[in-house]
C-alpha cells in the first residue's frame, strides 16, 4: 500500500507546511499530497484555501496578496501553540526540501499555477512529481504543454465512469476518486486499462485493508504514521 501524506503528516502537524512535510518523511510516508496557489505577483504558493483565514493568521483571497506579505503569516498557531510561526512555504523551498527524496503529488488549483509550476520543475529534474486537479480544463492544458508530464485526475463525482474516461483521454497515471466512491465495478474497469487508484481521504485502518483487498494502489492519509503500521512501505 501506498501512503501519500494528505497535505503532509497532517494529523500531527499544521497541514501544507515543512513541518507537516517534515513529519511525513519521519513516519515513512511513500509520497505526499499537497497544494498550489499563485500569490498576487505569481509565486507558487503552498496552500489549500484560496483564501488565508482558515489555516493562517491572514485574511483575503491568496491571490491578492503578496509572497513577501504571505511569508509573514503564522500559518502554525492555529494547529498548536508549539508551531507557532510556522510560515506558508513556497513550491520552490518544498521542491528542494523533498526532490528526490519521495513523490510529490501537486494538485494544482488554477491554470495561472499550472504554467507557473510546470515551469518551476524544470529547476528540479530529480523530482518524482504527479500533478493533479479537479479541474478536467486545466489538465488537457497541461497535457498539451507537457506531453510526458505525469497527470491524475481527481474526482468526487458520483459518475465514475466520466471520470474514467477524462483520465483515459488524458492519458493519466492514476485516478484519485473519493474514498467512499471507489466500488468493484470501476476497479475492474481500471484494472482494464492499468490505471492506478489511490482514493482520498483514508486514515481509518479498517477502511484502508478494505480498500486494499479491493485492489487500489495506495491511499492519500492525514496519518501516515498511523497506518504505516499496517501496510508496509511498497517502495522499501
Amino acid at each position: 500500500m501506498f501512503l501519500y501524506a494528505h497535505r503532509g503528516a497532517s494529523a500531527e502537524a499544521p497541514e501544507n507546511t515543512l513541518a507537516a512535510f517534515r513529519r511525513a518523511l519521519e513516519v515513512g510516508a511513500d509520497g505526499i499530497e499537497l497544494d498550489v496557489h499563485l500569490s498576487a505577483d505569481g509565486v507558487p504558493l503552498v496552500i489549500h484555501d484560496e483564501t488565508l483565514e482558515r489555516t493562517t493568521d491572514g485574511t483575503g483571497p491568496v491571490a491578492s496578496c503578496g509572497i513577501e506579505g504571505l511569508r509573514t503569516l503564522d500559518a502554525g498557531t492555529w494547529f498548536a501553540p508549539q508551531f507557532a510561526d510556522e510560515p506558508l512555504p513556497t513550491l520552490e523551498e518544498t521542491l528542494a526540501l523533498l526532490a528526490g527524496r519521495l513523490r510529490l503529488n501537486l494538485e494544482v488549483k488554477e491554470s495561472r499555477a499550472g504554467r507557473a509550476v510546470v515551469e518551476l520543475l524544470q529547476r528540479f529534474p530529480a523530482a518524482d512529481v504527479v500533478l493533479s486537479s479537479f479541474d478536467y480544463g486545466l489538465l488537457a492544458s497541461l497535457r498539451r504543454a507537457a506531453p510526458e508530464l505525469p497527470l491524475a485526475v481527481l474526482t468526487d463525482d458520483g459518475n465514475w465512469r466520466r471520470a474514467l474516461a477524462r483520465a483515459e483521454a488524458l492519458r493519466s497515471c492514476a485516478l484519485h476518486p473519493r474514498a467512499d466512491l471507489v466500488n468493484r465495478p470501476l476497479m475492474a474497469a481500471c484494472r482494464r486499462l492499468r490505471l492506478p487508484v489511490f482514493p482520498w481521504t483514508v486514515d481509518a485502518p479498517a477502511q484502508a485493508r478494505e480498500l486494499a483487498r479491493m485492489g487500489v494502489a495506495g491511499v492519500f492519509t492525514n496519518d501516515p504514521g498511523g497506518l504505516r503500521g499496517y501496510f508496509p512501505s511498497p517502495t522499501a
